[in-house]
């Protein structure tokens, strides 16, 4: 299979280049084609002589996912559902202006996406991981979400204009942690100024408790975010909903938290969902607390997205205040996310799950 434009970097150019007799400021061209006016053809980058053209088509590949559904919601919340080469489904979802998720200035686009087709984590309350696990998406295919988001929304970029997306989180289909190569091979093309030039402190990882791949995190030299699914305080609760807590347990995931912490000197967030009768009982406060000040956390509790098939609930509004207010009380950063797109089946695999339904009754 050929490899994509979607993820070439200027070593790879500058290798091909030299062996196609073409001038090196060519490769400046094709990476500005490629991730600033997001070429989806060779044939539109208008500036590149005839035979430069047909030796990238015959030795590359030139795509972004095909947009098969996009569903937008009165807050202008937007899910896109992405069809890959091989008809295999992911979600992305593009999140309008709003104060930070994690700790930055307000945000003005952040963009949810996907790095797995299904998951195989099996977290009980989401829709990700119903189907199973399929494969794991290539370089291409994670920055390629933002490409597609991109050229949606801005297919002729004028000189100077800011790009639509500015934040990434990487909390879409499946674990990223469990596709940590790729990833970190698309990410490192996003963050780059030849790349989509998104600061590193724009970009949220988040992972359900894969403790090497975080301690693999902080030895990267870079400066990405890393927010933990925790969605349970103690083991007993976490084990209930989360069967990652029993390979890694809570007290294994603080440890690499804190050899995170201790490397790059960055806030850690830990995402807890609140589910009825699960988690938000005020007993998982305390612990909760405990966690977050030790490792100087942020704590951003996040009302459960109701799952057509899945027994779980949100809890009522005056639940989760307490809730928020059991931590603000006890010196906690912490924050409610009356979250954006409960009316888009915003959940990670909503979308994806009653489209390919349809597509086999």
């Amino acid at each position: 299979m050929l490899p994509s434009l979607q993820s070439i970097t200027p070593e790879i150019l500058k290798s091909q280049l030299v062996a196609w007799k073409q001038p090196a400021y060519r490769g400046d061209q094709i990476l500005d084609w490629v991730y600033h006016k997001r070429a989806i053809t060779v044939d539109s980058m208008s500036n590149l002589p005839k035979d430069l053209k047909e030796q990238l088509d015959k030795n590359f590949k030139c795509y972004l996912p095909d947009c098969m559904q996009k569903q937008g919601s009165e807050d202008t919340t937007q899910k896109f559902l992405w069809k890959l080469n091989d008809g295999a489904f992911v979600e992305s979802v593009l999140i309008p202006a709003n104060p930070a998720l994690y700790g930055e200035a307000s945000d003005r686009h952040t963009l949810c996406i996907s790095t797995q087709v299904g998951c195989a984590y099996g977290c009980k309350f989401c829709a990700s991981g119903l189907d199973g696990w399929k494969r794991n998406l290539e370089p291409e295919e994670i920055l390629g979400q933002l490409l597609a988001i991109e050229h949606h929304f801005q297919p002729k970029l004028k000189q100077g204009q800011e790009r639509k997306v500015n934040n990434l989180v990487i909390m879409g289909m499946g674990e990223p942690m469990a596709n940590y190569e790729n990833l970190m091979k698309a990410l490192k093309i996003a963050n780059a100024p030849w790349g989509c030039n998104i600061g590193a402190r724009k970009i949220t990882i988040s992972t359900s408790g894969l403790a090497p791949q975080i301690v693999a995190l902080s030895r990267e030299p870079f400066q990405f975010r890393l927010a933990i699914s925790l969605h349970g305080a103690t083991d007993e609760v976490r084990s209930r909903i989360m069967p990652i807590n029993r390979k890694y347990p809570i007290q294994d995931l603080m440890d690499a938290c804190r050899q995170y912490l201790n490397k790059k000197g960055k806030m850690i967030t830990f995402e807890y969902i609140l589910i009825e009768g699960v988690n938000d009982g005020l007993n998982q406060i305390q612990p909760l607390a405990d966690w977050a000040r030790e490792l100087h956390a942020k704590v951003n509790l996040i009302p459960y997205n109701t799952v057509e098939g899945l027994p779980w609930s949100r809890p009522e509004e005056d639940i989760q205040e307490s809730f928020l207010e059991g931590l603000l009380s006890r010196g906690i950063n912490a924050t409610l996310r009356r979250e954006k797109g409960h009316d888009i089946d915003a959940a990670c695999g909503q979308l994806r799950l009653k489209v390919e339904k349809g597509l086999t009754e």
